[in-house]
């Protein structure tokens, strides 16, 4: 007569737990049926930077260089949160007023990275009287990337840099 008891009771409590079971279950999934699907992952703007490159010698003001270059150097992070390897873009020569300009597209960088940081470095100077990069504006250590706005019409996050000096 034990034994009967005993898996009279045991198969009440089973059934009783696959019922709280399969209500829970039920409950978690009606509360997603709900739910809008969330929203497909919005492509990242390209980014451009901007800046002037000009030169300081002696107690004189300083002058534009026309046809310097800038470097911008970027550290993303994968999908997984693991640092890539860092990787860099030129900016185009300056102009006659020392203005430089340079842009990162999303496809040159993969769907999976987000930009963690960047910075802009002093690259070149055309000029053989004005060769010597300083750091005024960190244009030796580097410029983090972080004042932006966004171009709407151009639909690109801007950030402005330097100005940067060669003597």
């Amino acid at each position: 007569m034990v034994p009967t008891r005993f898996f009279f009771a045991a198969t009440l409590l089973l059934l009783s737990s696959l019922v709280i079971v399969a209500a829970i279950d039920y409950s978690q999934g009606s509360e997603s049926v709900g739910k809008s699907m969330p929203k497909a992952k919005e492509k990242p703007l390209p980014i451009g930077v901007e800046g002037h490159i000009l030169c300081k010698s002696g107690t004189s003001s300083a002058v534009p260089i026309q046809g310097a270059v800038a470097r911008i150097t970027c550290v993303a992070v994968d999908e997984f949160g693991y640092e890539t390897a860092p990787f860099s873009f030129s900016s185009d020569a300056t102009d006659e007023n020392g203005y430089f300009f340079a842009t990162l597209t999303p496809p040159e960088i993969n769907d999976k990275m987000q930009l963690r940081e960047c910075k802009a470095f002093l690259e070149n100077s055309p000029l053989e009287a004005c060769k010597v990069p300083t750091d005024v504006n960190k244009g030796i250590r580097g410029a983090i990337l972080n004042s932006h706005r966004v171009l709407d019409q151009r639909k690109m996050r801007l950030y402005w840099v330097g100005p940067f000096f060669y003597t």
